[in-house]
């Protein structure tokens, strides 16, 4: 036998006989091999993570006594309300289908719309439901009494008109004091800068669903197409109307 052969027997591992008990050397190296797979490294950082998580939570109940994310914004996708309406897909209701989703039935959830976008304001039932500070708003696009604060009034989705509580009042002896080319120009920008103002009001209030991970957005109100025209214009209610100014003199020269 060569010297190189006789090598490499001598680093060669010992052969496992069938049957024959296995060598403390076998049984050394299969433990080890054992060992190095361990958990993989995934599971074991999905696993610290949830348990950092828990802990956490709890820490958070036990010190504010009320919240489990230490007082910040919970996100939407952990309410069953929001993953309820994402699963659901967008939904459409006519203004009389809305109505009976004003709270009044425990068994269906309480809606409402503003600017014709439907929001689940069922978490709110308390504010929103039978007797709520807020319930007229419920079962109802009440988009111009979000601007006029008329809740009694202006339960409706017209906003035709609403921008004239924004403008100054005519008054025979302010107008006299400018040309008829003067006043002319002047109602047109205050009309302009009227419905500029009722579209800032109303774009707070729908800003303010939109953004909200209590109320989900549920869909549209299907209207007409040209439902804005059709009846009566709306007559300013009257806390509107009393709000309202006399238009300024011109400044003296």
């Amino acid at each position: 036998m060569s010297e190189a052969s006789e090598i490499r027997q001598r680093g060669s591992k010992p052969a496992e006989v069938p049957g024959a008990e296995p060598s403390n050397e076998q049984i050394l190296t299969k433990i080890a091999k054992t060992e190095d797979k361990g958990t993989p490294v995934f599971l074991e950082a999905v696993r610290t993570l949830l348990l950092l998580l828990i802990v956490s939570s709890a820490l958070s109940y036990f010190v504010t006594r009320e919240d489990i994310f230490w007082g910040m914004k919970r996100p939407a996708w952990t309410r069953p309300a929001v993953l309820k309406t994402w699963l659901n897909g967008p939904q459409e209701f006519t203004d009389e289908d809305l109505k009976k989703y004003d709270g009044s039935d425990p068994e269906l959830p309480i809606y409402l719309a503003i600017n014709g976008t439907i929001y689940d304001v069922s978490q709110g039932r308390r504010h929103y439901g039978p007797g709520g500070s807020y319930h007229f708003f419920s079962g109802a696009d009440a988009s111009r009494a979000f601007v006029t604060n008329c809740f009694k009034d202006d339960i409706t989705p017209d906003m035709r008109g609403v921008e004239e509580m924004f403008m100054p009042l005519d008054d025979p002896e302010v107008d006299s004091l400018y040309t008829s080319g003067q006043l002319k120009v002047m109602r047109q920008q205050e009309r302009k800068k009227a419905k500029d103002q009722v579209h800032a009001n109303l774009k707070h209030w729908a800003d303010f669903f939109e953004g909200s991970s209590k109320y989900p957005k549920v869909g549209r109100v299907k209207r007409q197409k040209d439902w804005e025209t059709r009846g009566e214009k709306p007559v300013l209610c009257k806390r509107a109307h009393e709000g309202r100014k006399k238009r300024d003199p011109p400044p003296k020269a």
